[in-house]
């Protein structure tokens, strides 16, 4: 429960609640601009400069296989870095074909051979469960290297990702064992059952903003429906995945269930997504990587694949709704995670007869943003992930400078190394700048104005997107409207970014295909099989 309540806390930002709780919330995830010390907000570099010393040490970076660190086939290696200094943390095995290769027919021996598929459920569901206290007794040290390697907060990651992930396999270790086939009724004396039975080697490529709740996502449904996994870590995050993997063993998984590969995607991505012995593909990152996922997939054995892919999502602030409660939920809902969150809040959509308090009141929440070392309390944003993102993000930002948005606040780099974007904030933003129509995946708000509901449906859908949206309004009637117009996978009302185990996830139109999470997950892992057989002299039919 305690967990629970912290996850709530940083991933449940509902501000219904009493005012006076609310603020106390927000003090203590950092969120008020007083009460922390030694804290500097954006407008200096000093809280990016001096950095503290992880207190974590690197146990793995080699390939996981077959249940055995080994190094990659051609001895080769690649750096993982620090993003609030550049520096180089690690180097790392990095995988290739061969490397895939050697998982892959792991991953087949387990499944075709090895006691995994043929266990029973229970068993399997046991194994999950001792995973998962594995990971709670090393949470800290967890939170600490998820933070080194991707640069979100430490507070957030401990408090809420961890949790999160331990809830999450608590989740699909609870339906291992009941899933289960249908008895049918047909035409004529006959006898007609479905199976539900895992698919096999599954495929899984995960991105690098959230890498332990996108390990816990793919990971999860797979194992719990009898599956064997490759998965193939991002680049700039392979640390926190090889960790949680040993673990696993520690809990009892059988060699070759779970065999992780870090790599780059052209090469080692590209042979497991094209690769004959795959079964199944899950892919989360870009819409444009996600068309080559799909079409290597096709190109091979014509394997069934899962997207989760990119999004820019409207937040919708009616005319009646409350605007303090509304610039905080707003500010949560694209800042958070350094704003590399596929399903952020990039699109704030705002009532014209709210629109110039709204803006100034966004302006000054931005203004009191902590940034600064993520490791440090109190500090909200810390770095973006890598120089390629952190100049993405930039030039984004002239881009928007440059199509005559009014830019409010930030706009530029904070401290002289690492990769820290200032919280930026632009006003007077039209439908057609690329502001407003690309995935920036950073600390870039563009607020819009808006006249009226009909207006704002047409607008918001006006995307090749449909990951997710939000709605601010006190209305019964104005919400019930706009969640079935809105074209998205997901829709929070007078919230952002919540986030549960039984929560489908997935988006509409280029934001990928099926969904992540709760019972719908399982459905990626499983072939339906029917059985049909006859009946001579049936007492009932």
């Amino acid at each position: 429960m305690a967990a629970a309540r912290r996850l709530s806390w940083l991933l449940s930002r509902s501000l219904s609640s009493h005012p006076a709780g609310a603020a106390s919330l927000l003090h203590s995830l950092g969120r008020n601009s007083g009460g922390w010390t030694n804290i500097n907000r954006f407008s200096t570099a000093a809280a990016v400069e001096d950095l503290i010393t992880p207190q974590v040490s690197i146990r793995y970076t080699q390939h996981l296989i077959n249940g055995q660190f080994v190094d990659a086939a051609s001895g080769k290696t690649f750096p993982t870095y620090d993003p609030r200094s550049g520096e180089v943390i690690a180097n790392v095995a990095e995988g290739d074909i061969e490397d895939i290769n050697r998982a892959v027919s792991a991953a087949r021996r387990a499944f075709d051979e090895g006691p995994w598929p043929k266990m029973t459920a229970y068993e399997r569901s046991r194994i999950l469960l001792r995973f998962a206290d594995l990971v709670e007794k090393h949470s800290d040290e967890l939170a600490a290297l998820e933070t080194w390697n991707n640069g979100k907060t430490y507070e957030q990651a401990a408090k809420a990702e961890l949790p999160m992930l331990v809830r999450l396999f608590h989740y699909y270790a609870g339906w291992a064992d009941k899933i289960h086939g249908l008895t049918v009724p047909a035409d004529g004396d006959y006898h007609v059952q479905t199976l539900h039975e895992p698919i096999g080697v599954a495929g899984q490529i995960i991105p690098w903003n959230f890498p332990l709740l996108m390990f816990a996502w793919k990971v999860g449904p797979a194992l719990a429906c009898g599956n064997t996994i490759v998965l193939k870590t991002a680049e700039q995050t392979p640390l926190t995945a090889l960790f949680v993997a040993k673990l696993f063993h520690e809990a009892g998984l059988p060699e070759g269930v779970l065999n992780v590969v870090s790599g780059y995607g052209p090469t080692a991505g590209a042979a497991l997504a094209s690769h004959m012995d795959v079964d199944k593909l899950a892919f989360t990152g870009s819409t444009d990587t996600g068309k080559v996922v799909l079409e290597l997939a096709a190109r091979s054995n014509l394997k069934p694949v899962t997207l989760e892919l990119g999004g820019k999502s409207p937040f919708i602030v009616c005319e009646d709704a409350d605007v303090d409660k509304a610039v905080e939920l707003a500010h949560f809902a694209l800042f958070f995670n350094q704003g590399q969150c596929c399903c952020a809040g990039s699109r704030t959509f705002v009532h014209e007869n709210v629109y110039d308090e709204f803006l100034e009141k966004s302006k000054k929440r931005a203004l009191r943003r902590v940034v600064g070392d993520p490791f440090r309390k109190g500090v909200e944003q810390g770095p973006q992930i890598d120089v390629e993102q952190f100049e993405k993000v930039l030039r984004y930002i002239r881009s928007g400078i440059e199509s005559s948005a009014t830019l409010e606040c930030g706009g530029d780099r904070l401290g002289s190394k690492g990769f820290f974007v200032q919280p930026t904030v632009f006003s007077n933003v039209q439908d057609d700048m690329l502001i407003a129509q690309d995935e920036i995946f950073g600390p870039v708000q563009s607020i819009l104005k808006f006249k009226d509901i009909d207006e704002v449906i047409g607008r918001a859908n006006k995307t090749r997107y449909g990951l997710a949206a939000g709605v601010f309004t006190k209305k019964v009637s104005t919400a019930n409207t706009l969640m079935r117009a809105l074209r998205a996978g997901t829709v929070w009302i007078n919230c952002f970014d919540v986030f549960d185990a039984a929560i489908p996830f997935g988006g509409y139109k280029m934001s990928g295909i099926g969904r992540e999470k709760g019972i719908y997950s399982l459905h990626n892992y499983l072939q339906v099989k029917a059985v049909v057989s006859p009946l001579n002299n049936p007492a009932w039919l």
